[in-house]
């Protein structure tokens, strides 16, 4: 994991050495800058593939194109392969395979890369930038004039004093011939694939395992682990990991109650451990270490939205229990949009269920997934995502709606099928397997405690702020206690006025707005427009 930052159209070192400044968290083991007559692009480097030689940015041999790249390219060894009878490679990394598989396919290379991953490559005049398919890896962008700057985060985009910021879609590159060209969506649905049970468990069960296992990618001196909160998602990764390597570090946090009773995610996640037989991590925080850590999680989170921040927290916690251990983490990330598993998804209608998870598939780059990369790599911790893998979600697009939420001991359940794919395999007790869901918040003890706080916000003060800032998504005093913090470490109003398509959005109030009616994006899910511009 890196953090990444350049501009095309003209030669700035000092403003993309200053953007480099705002991300050493993202890549504190190493650095580098490179210059061109109209360009700069720099990186900030965690080391976790090729330790020693993978400084970046990395060169062709004649020097006039070159890669700076933040992620993870998990296929990148038998890619390798291909390419080294005719480019000499000079280091073992992911990201010099980028490189000369571009000088092979051109652009077109994205198109055979299995990973999350946002990166830059310079051309002589020319240039590429590419997004992920599901957009793990952050991407922005905006302008001076004509000339292009980007990065990893808004905090550092704000350095560059361009007059509006944008997101770089997920699953696009660009070029400033072709435009945005998009080389990955989300499949469309077709349930009717894997109709019948026993093949849909095999299927996913065969793939999920194989997804887990890609994602333990890492030079053997850096130690991969675990987030285990005792619920399925994570439970399940964690148990397939420990399959490949032994004491797998796991990790989980919560509270203890007024009468001392441990949070139910701790409890859970004891039975979890000790059945997978990992070293486990325990992090109980107060309600006082909540408060304090609040405005940190909002100021890396860069939103204000209430249902984000309130998972940011917990995960804040336990991503600096696990960076006490570990440089890379497996996370249960997108099961429940891949598999129907939140609970208002019981209740909408079966034919629209599948359309409703494939609209959160295409907007978790706006919220789960910024929400792990931000807390993450505060830490400077890699966060994998096995449940996003592409072929996943093609799974989760060709499963029945019938097979994703059914009866389980008089109840509905979600996530039905996942839990029947993993049934009598070993990996999970049943009280785990089965466990009914609950919220990250909820597991963790720490539900209400932002909202607690916010209340106590006069109505004069919230109606002020609320008018003060009318492009401000802001429809509770919980979001208007966030944004006053998150405006104090983001004043920028160029920043301010371009993410408000994208940051601080009441995404449980568009899914009652949408809820059985609409098949498609968010109105503020903008790729499908954004695409047409050019630079």
């Amino acid at each position: 994991m890196c953090g990444i930052a350049g501009c095309f159209g003209v030669k700035d070192e000092e403003t993309i050495n200053q953007m480099l400044d705002a991300l050493t968290h993202r890549g504190p083991n190493d650095r580098g800058i490179h210059s061109g007559d109209n360009f700069t692009v720099g990186h900030t480097r965690l080391s976790i593939v090729d330790v020693v030689t993978g400084h970046q940015p990395i060169l062709t041999a004649d020097g006039q194109k070159g890669i700076i790249a933040n992620g993870e390219i998990y296929n990148f060894k038998a890619l390798r392969s291909g390419l080294t009878s005719k480019y000499p490679f000079k280091t073992q990394s992911d990201t010099e395979t980028i490189l000369h598989l571009y000088q092979e396919y051109g652009p077109a290379c994205v198109e055979k890369l299995d990973g999350m991953f946002a990166f830059a490559i310079f051309d002589g005049d020319s240039f590429l930038l590419a997004r992920d398919p599901v957009g793990i890896k952050p991407l922005y962008y905006g302008y001076i004039d004509e000339k292009l700057y980007f990065t990893s985060e808004l905090g550092a985009m704000s350095l560059a004093g361009v007059e509006e910021v944008h997101e770089f879609p997920a699953g696009y590159y660009y070029t400033p011939a072709e435009g945005f060209v998009q080389f990955y969506k989300v499949p469309p649905v077709q349930e009717r694939v894997l109709t019948q049970k026993d093949t849909a468990a095999k299927a996913i069960r065969e793939t999920f395992i194989k997804c887990v296992k890609k994602r333990l990618l890492a030079d053997p001196e850096i130690p991969v682990g675990s987030f285990c909160s005792g619920g399925l998602d994570s439970s399940l990764v964690a148990a397939i990991a420990a399959d490949e390597i032994p004491h797998l570090h796991t990790y989980v946090v919560g509270m203890k109650d007024q009468n001392g009773d441990l949070s139910d995610d701790i409890k859970a996640a004891r039975i979890a451990a000790k059945h997978i037989g990992s070293t486990h991590h325990e992090y109980l925080f107060t309600e006082d270490d909540y408060y304090e850590a609040l405005p940190e999680v909002i100021n890396k989170l860069e939103t204000y939205d209430p249902s984000l921040v309130r998972c940011a927290v917990p995960c804040y916690f336990t991503c600096k229990a696990a960076a006490e251990h570990c440089t890379v983490v497996l996370t249960g990330e997108g099961a429940d949009e891949v598999f129907t598993g939140y609970h208002y998804m019981k209740h909408f209608p079966v034919d629209k269920l599948n359309l409703e998870a494939r609209r959160c598939i295409k907007n978790l780059h706006n919220i789960n997934l910024q929400r792990a990369d931000r807390m993450g790599m505060l830490f400077s911790l890699e966060l994998r995502v096995p449940f996003l893998d592409v072929e996943m979600i093609k799974l989760g697009m060709q499963i029945p709606p019938e097979l994703k939420i059914q009866e389980h001991n008089g109840a509905k359940i979600e996530k039905w099928i996942l839990r029947e794919a993993f049934q009598d395999t070993g990996y999970l007790p049943d009280e785990i397997l089965w466990r009914y869901k609950v919220q990250y918040t909820q597991g963790a003890g720490c539900e209400d405690l932002g909202e607690r706080l916010a209340n106590k916000m006069s109505d004069e003060e919230y109606t002020e702020i609320k008018a003060r800032h009318p492009k401000a998504v802001i429809n509770s005093k919980e979001a208007a206690y966030y944004f006053k913090i998150f405006r104090q470490y983001h004043p920028q109003d160029s920043i301010l006025n371009s993410i408000g398509i994208w940051t601080g959005f009441d995404f449980a109030e568009e899914r009652e707005k949408v809820h059985g009616t609409v098949d498609g994006d968010l109105k503020h899910d903008w790729a499908d427009t954004e695409k047409k511009e050019t630079v």
